[in-house]
């Protein structure tokens, strides 16, 4: 849960975002404890596996070429060509900006961020800091001249807890949306507890709504974390661990009880520095393997990336490689 494009029509996914000017809100957990019995702001729900899932290599298939331009210290392009079989060719041209209100020394709002390509589909996001408890994300996709998905997303941040309220695809005239609410609190200085409330109304809810109720936990050290969520959705289950300062491990078990299937997945992160390299790679029960290499070519701003996906039972094999500039 906590995603609530889960619930909207299907859409294509969309194509990498240009590579953001500031670091984003998922830093605070890096923050120094603020004396409240050594606990800190947890952060949010939705991100409460993210050590775990950031280890996972994003594949793609086809080519790929972006270019990154900067054009001041607030505002950024970039242009992007794709060339796959999965989804159709094409360019797409993303902006990002960022505000003048700094709230620490990486962070800054407000900001504005969306790629849209010649048919005019588009993808937008909005992220505010409206007070030094509040901050705002809003979301919005349209494909064909139709808005296909809206979300908006209100944090609240207390010293040691964070409440979250989502409002997705609300259609006041046909009766129909999503709302998604979030409660994380951090019990300790290590171990975070966190409940969530999903409700879907509607003509295509059998019916007419749903609810779906979840619990999750999380368990911090110095080098790994656990996590897990348990609802009536199913259960997803995650385990980071950082074995030296450049090797990383994750680990992830997900169940759905609609479905009755399971499926578990290992992950590493190699990264060697002198060569400028990054390693991804993963492993699932479906015996589907894949990797991804992404290596700088110092001293210039150029970085390839090698990507290659083999599913043996079904015997699919896709392979990409991508040029960034910037």
């Amino acid at each position: 849960m906590g995603n609530i494009h889960a619930a909207s029509p299907a859409a294509p996914p969309p194509l990498p975002q240009p590579v953001p000017l500031v670091i984003s809100e998922e830093k605070k957990e890096e923050e120094p404890s603020n004396g409240n019995g050594g606990s800190e702001n947890p952060g949010t729900m939705e991100d409460i596996h993210k050590k775990c899932k950031d280890v996972f290599p994003v594949m793609f298939e086809g080519g790929k070429f972006m270019l990154n331009k900067g054009l001041s210290n607030h505002f950024q392009v970039s242009h992007t060509v794709n060339f796959s079989t999965v989804q159709p060719p094409g360019y797409r041209f993303g902006a990002t900006f960022v505000g003048t209100n700094q709230v620490s020394p990486t962070e800054a709002y407000p900001v504005m961020l969306g790629d849209i390509d010649p048919s005019g589909n588009l993808n937008a996001n909005i992220i505010h800091q409206i007070s030094a408890n509040i901050k705002t994300k809003f979301v919005a996709q349209i494909q064909q001249s139709k808005w296909q998905a809206t979300q908006l997303t209100t944090d609240w941040r207390g010293s040691n807890f964070t409440g979250s309220l989502t409002l997705g695809n609300i259609d006041i005239i046909n009766g129909s949306g999503v709302a998604v609410t979030h409660y994380l609190q951090q019990v300790t200085k290590k171990l975070a507890l966190g409940t969530e409330l999903a409700y879907q109304y509607g003509s295509q809810v059998p019916g007419g709504h749903i609810a779906v109720y979840s619990i999750a936990g999380r368990y911090s050290d110095e080098n790994f974390t656990a996590s897990g969520t348990l609802g009536g959705a199913g259960i997803h289950l995650c385990y980071y661990q950082k074995a030296t300062e450049n090797l990383q491990f994750g680990v992830e078990l997900e169940t759905s009880l609609r479905m009755q299937e399971s499926v578990a997945s290992m992950a590493y992160q190699l990264e060697i520095p002198k060569a400028n390299t990054v390693f991804r790679g993963t492993l699932d029960s479906n015996w589907t393997v894949g990797a991804v290499m992404e290596k700088k070519l110092m001293p210039l701003p150029f970085t390839l990336a090698l990507s290659a996906m083999l599913n043996h039972p079904k015997n699919q094999f896709k392979i990409g490689c991508g040029f960034i500039i910037g």
